[in-house]
């Protein structure tokens, strides 16, 4: 919670110095965005391709713990077509680009931000912080009513990080190998989605 909070006054600290004009004309390039995101990309595989902790998954758990991910992006489309509905002022892809950012902020909000503008990235930084929050602090809850997977799937890509130890706490250490097996699969598949639906 507290590196989401430091997020959060980072981006507010630049819309402050952006509308005092207080930004050197260099940062406000659109180029600075684009090799921030490759930037961000590289770091992502690199994170990724140096974790033994996938493998160990997939060997303990067998096939089934595929499904957690799959679970996961299933269920966050179809609840976003849900909400679509009643933003008429929005399209389905954009709030589909939107919802593809599994609570990985920082890079979905940079992406939409370069396609759709600030507006956009703006909404997708605060919704995707949103559902890290939730999380962090309805953990408990949701395990005693929906089950132990069920923060798992609800932190996106944040259960390999910010939210895994409060997963390990309420659901247990059994479940670790899974959250960081979801996390990363899911922080994967987050710019292939955003991207995407930012194309259609």
């Amino acid at each position: 919670m507290k590196q989401s909070l430091i997020y959060l006054l980072l981006f507010a600290l630049g819309v402050i110095l952006a509308l005092f004009g207080w930004i050197p004309e260099v940062l406000l390039k659109d180029d600075i965005s684009k090799w921030i995101l490759y930037g961000l990309l590289f770091f992502v595989g690199i994170q990724i391709g140096s974790s033994k902790n996938m493998f160990t998954a997939v060997r303990r758990f067998g096939f089934k713990i595929v499904l957690v991910p799959v679970a996961t992006t299933v269920g966050t489309f179809a609840g976003v077509a849900l909400v679509s509905i009643l933003l008429p002022g929005r399209s389905l892809s954009d709030c589909l680009s939107v919802g593809a950012g599994f609570a990985y902020y920082s890079l979905s909000s940079i992406l939409i931000s370069e396609f759709r503008g600030a507006e956009l990235g703006t909404v997708a930084l605060l919704a995707n912080i949103m559902r890290e929050f939730i999380v962090l602090v309805f953990t408990p809850w949701m395990v005693r009513y929906f089950g132990k997977l069920s923060p798992i799937c609800a932190g996106g890509a944040t259960t390999m990080d910010t939210t895994l130890p409060v997963i390990t706490k309420y659901s247990g250490p059994d479940y670790v190998v899974v959250a960081l097996f979801h996390g990363m699969i899911i922080d994967f598949s987050v710019p292939l989605w955003v991207s995407f639906f930012l194309t259609l």
